[in-house]
């Protein structure tokens, strides 16, 4: 059902409500205070992450993205400097850096975690794409590292009721 509304959404909508959201991000106190970010690279109708990324880079903020180690079953962030020369196209179709501009960083050194979804609840609760992948690299985080959420209105709910307890919850989602 999540799914299917984020494909059927109109570019143009999408585009507008991922730049308010955008706003709303760049101005919460934990973006702020962040200095190094893992942001996600969106595909397939997610909150459009294209500007969010150029933007932050032009401001000075450390950007990482999300590898994806298929074969061991974990994502690892990577710090990012040139998005059109160091991205390509990784597991699932999803963007990330390319392996020879691979620069892991320690998940302790992570000021910000921006995670996608396919659908949260009020709690922060997320339906992922079920690889299971962001469940355990937040599982991982240390525990004080803030975690938000983007979102359309659409995808948030008053709760998941599928929500277990291998899932792990974001402390905010951002949505518009």
């Amino acid at each position: 059902m999540f799914l299917e509304k984020l494909k059927i959404q109109k570019e143009v909508d999408r585009l507008r409500k991922s730049s308010l959201i955008k706003d709303k991000l760049f101005s919460s106190k934990e973006y702020k205070k962040a200095k190094t970010i893992l942001f996600y690279s969106s595909f397939d109708g997610e909150v459009d992450t294209a500007e969010i990324l150029r933007e932050a880079l032009k401001t000075g903020k450390h950007v990482a993205l999300p590898v994806i180690l298929e074969d061991q079953k974990m994502l690892i962030p990577s710090v990012v400097f040139d998005l059109d020369k160091e991205l390509g196209i990784g597991p699932y179709g999803i963007t990330q850096p390319k392996k020879n501009y691979l620069r892991p960083i320690d998940l302790s050194n992570l000021e910000l975690v921006i995670v996608p979804g396919v659908a949260f609840d009020k709690k922060g609760n997320r339906l992922g794409r079920g690889k299971g992948y962001y469940d355990r690299f937040l599982k991982e985080l240390p525990s004080n590292t803030p975690t938000i959420g983007l979102a359309f209105d659409f995808q948030i709910v008053e709760r998941l009721p599928f929500a277990s307890d291998f899932d792990v919850a974001v402390k905010k989602v951002i949505a518009s």
